[in-house]
């Protein structure tokens, strides 16, 4: 459902990212893990067409991002970092407006919004503004603006960051009753992610990849068969 074919970005004289491929299929959750300034978001910006690659390319359920980018983000479900939204408005209209965006009319916008209202858990908040809400809320309330359209592939950049333990645990059971309907890509440095919703993970720094497996076969990669260890030793003189 998600083919990524050599992608490179270079910023001047700096290239962030060396020729990124990977696929993920229907079924996957993938953790896309590095430091902080490896590349992920680089990478994942790329995939979503919100950043154009110097080259290679994304292909996104049958639709390659640069040539057919309507058809392909169409497929995508986004949640960027930090989860941008319009605090003023109230929870249930900013998805009523999404779902509008997202072409929704008449009855099937409403059944859109009550569906994602109820998979994010967000029904207590559903009537206030975004701005009064708790960090956890905020991020279910653009996670669900991600899903409304029911994407195949769904990327998410760092889902959990900044949120409490009962939060994480929320967003990651969030993930996981999704997991079987679509390709899901992770992107975040929170290594407990990997053992907590991922089937596979793969290990960037300075822009490559240095690890792809499930995560027993990255553990495996170190005698101690700890996560930290390899991730560590597969990191190590890369951007921090």
């Amino acid at each position: 459902m998600l083919e990524v074919k050599n992608l490179k970005k270079r910023f001047g004289d700096f290239e962030a990212v060396k020729g990124i491929s990977f696929s993920v299929k229907k079924g996957e959750v993938l953790g896309f893990l590095g430091p902080n300034g490896a590349g992920k978001s680089t990478t994942m910006r790329m995939i979503t067409g919100f950043l154009p690659p110097t080259s290679g390319t994304a292909v996104i359920d049958g639709h390659d991002i640069a040539r057919e980018p309507v058809a392909a983000k169409a497929a995508i479900g986004y949640l960027p970092e930090s989860a941008p939204s319009y605090r003023a408005m109230v929870v249930e209209d900013y998805l009523t407006f999404i779902a509008e965006i997202r072409g929704f009319t008449g009855t099937a916008r409403k059944d859109a919004v009550e569906r994602v209202i109820e998979k994010a858990r967000l029904a207590p908040v559903a009537r206030k503004t975004i701005e009064t809400l708790s960090k956890g809320y905020r991020q279910r309330t653009c996670f669900a603006q991600a899903i409304i359209h029911d994407p195949k592939v769904l990327i998410m950049d760092e889902p959990t960051d900044g949120l409490d333990p009962n939060q994480k645990f929320t967003v990651r059971e969030m993930i996981k009753e999704m997991a079987a309907e679509k390709a899901i890509v992770i992107s975040t440095h929170i290594l407990e992610e990997v053992d907590a919703v991922c089937t596979r993970a793969i290990v960037i720094a300075d822009g490559e990849i240095k690890a792809d497996g499930t995560p027993a076969q990255l553990k495996a990669m170190d005698p101690s068969g700890r996560l930290d260890v390899v991730f560590r030793n597969l990191t190590k003189g890369g951007a921090q």
